[in-house]
């Protein structure tokens, strides 16, 4: 039987590069608001032989998650494998000037939505299963105040869940790629030398090796 991958986040950056590095071995559901970037990894996914399920969603919006993790659930009874590479990289800003709208968005979709598909797709991983989270630490660094404070509020919520997992599962890991040159970095650091920065696809193999 083929085996399942959830990739939230899925349509670019790193999210894309493991969709379609799994994509021989897994069919990937795809999730990310952009349809016309799910269907150009759908259509490179398929190029190289795979096969994937697109779900153009906002992970924010509860019912519409509540209905993925159901058709999931209906059509191959379990999940293998969950990638959440989804986030809201808000803009820098001094801690006195953090936008309230912004840090909102921030919580919305980096702790809550998070916590609310820790609960729908826990059941879809069962005991054997694993969940894979991506850590940035940049919480406490200068103007990084809403991405930052979230970011590491996500990040306590899947270690809670690895520890209260531990013995009896899901296998919860948690990742720490190097910088690389997506479209999130490129907010926080316009104009920089992007030479350096370690592709997509060589984080993905080293995060899919650790597995």
């Amino acid at each position: 039987m083929t085996k399942t991958v959830l990739i939230t986040g899925a349509s670019r950056g790193l999210g894309a590069a493991l969709a379609e590095a799994l994509a021989p071995t897994h069919h990937i559901i795809a999730v990310a608001r952009t349809t016309g970037a799910l269907e150009e990894l759908d259509d490179r996914i398929q190029a190289a032989g795979g096969s994937a399920t697109l779900a153009p969603m906002d992970i924010t919006t509860a019912d519409a998650m509540a209905v993925l993790c159901k058709g999931i659930h209906d059509r191959w009874g379990s999940l293998d494998l969950w990638m959440h590479t989804a986030i809201h990289a808000a803009p820098l800003a001094p801690a006195d000037h953090v936008d309230a709208k912004h840090l909102a968005k921030s919580i919305d979709i980096n702790v809550t939505a998070t916590s609310r598909l820790i609960t729908y797709v826990a059941p879809l991983l069962g005991q054997s299963g694993q969940a894979v989270f991506f850590d940035d630490p940049c919480a406490g660094e200068k103007f990084f105040g809403s991405y930052g404070a979230s970011k590491a509020a996500q990040m306590a919520l899947a270690r809670s869940w690895q520890a209260e997992t531990a013995n009896i599962g899901p296998k919860i890991q948690i990742a720490t790629p190097a910088p690389m040159p997506t479209g999130t970095r490129a907010r926080f650091f316009p104009g920089e030398d992007r030479s350096p920065l370690s592709d997509t696809k060589t984080q993905a193999a080293a995060v899919l090796a650790q597995l």
